[in-house]
């Protein structure tokens, strides 16, 4: 069911529903551009290289990105643009608003899980492909995963979505009771779990082998491999801390029901945070590790033996097409 309204009331709820907009848009087209920026890279390092479970990750984590902020631009775009949105407007039954809740519930929960299994084999290869830490990253990142699913589906049992056009703005509503708007974001808590393990285990491991290889006449090449890809695990976990924290702190009502520039800016940064963290930064953890690899390889007169080098200090997973 479509509800009208022209109550000057949601004037506040127009102006803060419009500035959430704007940053979705902003951040979904970051993500089309980081594509096209980085598309000479991709063919290169990824679709010229021998196929592996990475190459799969990589392109579903990519393209899903690409899909996902494509049908985001496209839903924010103004309803009279087009006499397809104002057909849609005119006879939608709310199966699209429907549609597109669905999407943005489940697309962090599917991405974060490959991207976990993505930086589970990044720290596999950093712990020399060690078979004990894979089982226990398999098991605490597919505890984290479930929990996250299982809270995802409390939080949408019984949710309704309606459509609304107030003074011409085009948006839905999903109406849910507090508690499963709670689990809403208490579903990441599992999530930042595995990201904080994650992450502590790659600094340790890194800071070991940084000692070992003092006293090692081959250590700058092998200190730079790990020192790639710390740079892009922290860029990554940053922002992932920053959604986490933000995400925690949406459970404030203060946050959540207020219209007020501060909250906005809140829900704003949240947004644009979420999808570069999982569109952006997610896929260059792969692109990372292989162009550095591959500059290593052209600039060395003798590429096998460092390769071979690299291989050594548990690069095989890198190296290989795995990472």
């Amino acid at each position: 069911m479509t509800v009208v309204s022209n109550d000057p009331a949601w004037f506040p709820f127009i102006s803060a529903a419009s500035l959430i907009d704007y940053s979705v848009v902003v951040s979904s087209a970051v993500v089309v551009y980081d594509w096209a920026l980085t598309f000479g890279q991709e063919v290169e390092l990824v679709w010229m290289r021998r196929w592996s479970f990475m190459n799969v990750l990589y392109i579903c984590v990519r393209y899903i990105g690409i899909l996902y902020s494509v049908i985001i631009i496209l839903w924010n775009l103004p309803v009279s643009m087009t006499d397809v949105l104002l057909y849609y407007v005119e006879h939608n039954d709310c199966n699209s608003c429907l549609i597109v809740h669905f999407i943005s519930t489940w697309t962090p929960v599917v991405v974060n899980a490959m991207l976990g299994v993505i930086m589970m084999f990044r720290i596999r290869a950093m712990y020399r492909g060690s078979k004990k830490i894979l089982i226990f990253l398999v098991l605490v990142l597919l505890a984290s995963t479930i929990a996250s699913g299982v809270l995802k589906v409390m939080s949408n049992i019984g949710v309704s979505v309606e459509e609304f056009i107030i003074y011409g703005y085009h948006t839905c509503l999903s109406e849910t009771d507090t508690d499963q708007l709670d689990l809403v974001y208490e579903s990441l808590i599992s999530t930042a779990i595995w990201e904080i393990l994650a992450f502590v285990l790659a600094v340790w491991i890194v800071i070991k082998h940084f000692r070992e290889l003092r006293q090692c006449p081959t250590g700058s090449t092998i200190g730079d491999c790990f020192m790639v890809l710390t740079q892009s695990h922290a860029f990554y976990f940053v922002a992932f801390a920053v959604v986490a924290c933000f995400s925690l702190g949406s459970l404030s009502t203060y946050v959540r029901y207020s219209s007020a520039v501060g909250s906005v800016l809140y829900s704003a940064i949240l947004q644009i945070a979420q999808v570069l963290q999982m569109f952006v930064l997610g896929p260059r953890l792969i692109l990372s590790v292989r162009e550095y690899n591959a500059k290593l390889v052209a600039r060395s007169d003798e590429g096998t033996g460092m390769t071979a080098l690299y291989f050594h200090a548990g690069g095989d997973a890198l190296t290989s097409g795995d990472v």
